[in-house]
């Protein structure tokens, strides 16, 4: 006898089966569903309260710093005079890109950067991948420029009262030391700033970046007092070899114009602003960057590059016969490379917030204060992780390791453009990269063309890492992602 509760059988085989893997792993949140989310987090809400300039500064605070303080010094023996050469490849490759990160910030202004553009294009998986690449290019990045602000900090030192700190508890272990003392000290003060809320960070980043910039400056008006045209008479001593490599590590130089992105969910006018904020940020860091590598390679044999640290305080020293200039570019570094700290270190944070928000990571790290406005527990979970790697590990290991994740993030947010475009022609766009898909397809090859500059090491570093992040994401993410549990919840409701 039938059960007559029981649907007929081609109403049964006609229910809709659970999405498979291959499915699961595609699946894309809608873009309206991406905003709409925007600065909710687990009990509050971040707080829209940052402006063009704000944002500007931002991105300039975490580009200008450490790139050109300290791995300008790392460059020089790879390319010679050359890397001047090598500053506009790396600057192309940002360009590129930077006009990708533009376009894709005002049409989905919200605080996951690249990582929600890939999961509004690509699918789960893909912007699982560049989330965790994400993680690399920023968390290692704020290790990278908390070493460097070590060095500066003892060349002040030295300059001031006389003294440094010993080696043993201002070098990682690899380099004969014990611990990064200095650095993992500056992580922790930013920590502090961005437990404080994201409005009183912007001010006191801005107040870093005129610093930093005026610093700058400073170099070039001194440094060229010792200019001799002689130094570039053999401009190109290793070839394009050297200048492809010194590319690929000085792209860590512009590693940063895309933090204004991660600021979406706190802008008072993200469409309008942050593609603005982008470009001028891109535009100035660009012009000092060619301004003060042209003076230093005009002021010192490349030669004398090879091993030198606090290169733009020594060479200002050695121009002037004296120490005041170069204690003085101490200070201004000091306080100039602590802004990038606290401006990658925030924008780290927000996109693990939007990570959280997702459920690919676990939820506390969304958990925003209600009288702050800042997701605490993610702040100092981040900011812990970033000064071990900071206090262990050398600078050179982390600036490459920085740069290939970086790059490979990059190359997505140039795909997702032209996926964006074709899925979605019709989405509203304040700003438009130019020439249709030529300079996206551009900015992917030259990510490409970096990334395979780098050298094996790194390769190994960045192949391992991103087998840890996919066994995180199908042993955690994959199940508990908030697409998935919609999937589940739309299977159960129309069996």
């Amino acid at each position: 006898m039938l059960d007559q509760g029981a649907p007929p059988h081609n109403e049964r085989a006609a229910a809709p089966a659970s999405p498979g893997v291959a499915a699961r792993l595609m699946r894309r949140k809608p873009v309206e569903r991406l905003v709409a989310e925007g600065g909710q987090g687990e009990g509050g809400q971040l707080r829209r309260s940052l402006g063009l300039w704000q944002l500007t500064m931002i991105s300039i605070g975490a580009t200008l710093g450490t790139g050109i303080f300290v791995v300008l010094g790392d460059a020089v023996p790879k390319a010679g005079p050359a890397v001047t050469l090598a500053f506009v490849i790396a600057g192309l490759t940002a360009l590129f890109s930077a006009l990708s990160y533009a376009e894709l910030a005002g049409s989905i202004p919200v605080a996951g950067s690249s990582y929600s553009y890939a999961y509004a294009t690509l699918g789960e998986l893909v912007a699982w991948v560049c989330g965790w690449c994400l993680v690399l290019e920023y968390g290692v990045s704020v290790a990278a420029v908390a070493v460097g602000w070590g060095e500066y900090l003892n060349e002040l030192l030295d300059g001031t009262i006389g003294v440094t700190i010993p080696g043993a508890l201002s070098s990682a272990p690899g380099e004969g030391g014990i611990i990064n003392l200095p650095a993992l000290i500056v992580v922790l003060l930013a920590m502090v700033f961005l437990l404080g809320g994201a409005r009183e960070s912007a001010r006191a980043n801005t107040i870093m970046v005129c610093v930093k910039i005026v610093a700058l400056v400073l170099f070039c008006a001194v440094g060229f007092m010792g200019f001799k045209s002689g130094n570039y008479a053999d401009f190109m001593p290793l070839g394009m070899t050297g200048v492809s490599a010194a590319g690929a590590t000085l792209f860590f130089s512009y590693i940063g114009f895309d933090a204004a992105s991660t600021a979406g969910e706190e802008a008072k006018d993200p469409k309008r602003d942050l593609p603005r904020a982008i470009m001028l940020s891109l535009i100035i860091v660009t012009v000092l960057y060619v301004l003060v590598a042209g003076v230093a390679v005009g002021a010192w044999n490349w030669k004398k590059f090879d091993g030198s640290e606090a290169t733009l305080a020594a060479i200002m020293n050695d121009v002037t016969g004296q120490t005041f200039w170069g204690t003085m570019l101490a200070l201004g570094a000091v306080i100039s490379i602590a802004s990038v700290v606290l401006t990658v270190l925030y924008g780290q944070t927000r996109i693990l917030f939007a990570m959280a928000r997702d459920g690919l990571v676990p939820k506390a790290l969304g958990k925003v204060h209600a009288k702050t406005g800042a997701p605490r527990l993610n702040t100092v979970i981040v900011s812990l992780f970033c000064g071990v790697l900071a206090a262990l590990i050398p600078l050179g290991k982390l600036v490459d390791a920085t740069s290939i994740g970086t790059l490979f993030a990059f190359a997505l947010v140039n795909v997702a453009v032209i996926v964006l475009r074709y899925r979605r022609p019709g989405l509203e766009r304040t700003f438009k990269v130019p020439f249709g898909p030529v300079l996206p397809v551009l900015g992917f090859l030259f990510c490409a063309y970096n990334m395979f500059s780098l050298d094996t090491v790194t390769w190994v570093v960045f192949g391992c890492w991103m087998a840890v992040g996919l066994v995180f994401y199908f042993v955690y993410g994959y199940r508990r992602s908030r697409l998935a549990a919609d999937d589940a919840l739309a299977v159960t409701a129309e069996k």
